[in-house]
C-alpha cells in the first residue's frame, strides 16, 4: 500500500462529491427551464385569448396529478401483512392513546 492508494481514494471521493453537486445543479437548471417554458406558454395562451386550450391543459394536468396520487402508496401499507403500520395510527395519535389496532394473539 503506497501513498498513491490514499491519494486516489481522496480524489475519487472528491470527484464523486463534485459529480453529485453537478448533477443536482443540472437537475435544478432543467427544472427551472421547464418552469420558464411552461410559464411563457401559459402567458402566451392568455395573451392570444386561447382559453379553450388552457382549459384542456388544466384538465389534463389535474387528471395526471390525480392519477399519480392514486397510484402512489399513500397509506404505507405493510406488504407482508397487508395492514397499516402501527406508526401510521392517526386516531391513536389524535386521542393520545397507545393504539387503535386490535391485538391479535400470536399462536
Amino acid at each position: 500500500m503506497g501513498p498513491g492508494l490514499f491519494s486516489r481514494a481522496v480524489q475519487n471521493f472528491m470527484t464523486s462529491r463534485a459529480t453529485v453537486a453537478s448533477d443536482r445543479r443540472r437537475r435544478k437548471t432543467i427544472t427551472a427551464l421547464w418552469m420558464a417554458g411552461l410559464s411563457l406558454g401559459v402567458i402566451l395562451l392568455i395573451y392570444w385569448e386561447l382559453t379553450a386550450i388552457l382549459y384542456i391543459l388544466a384538465t389534463l394536468s389535474v387528471t395526471a396529478l390525480l392519477t399519480v396520487v392514486a397510484v402512489s402508496d399513500l397509506a404505507h401499507m405493510d406488504k407482508t401483512v397487508g395492514q397499516l403500520s402501527p406508526s401510521d395510527d392517526a386516531a391513536a395519535v389524535a386521542n393520545r392513546i397507545t393504539s387503535t389496532y386490535r391485538n391479535t394473539p400470536s399462536k
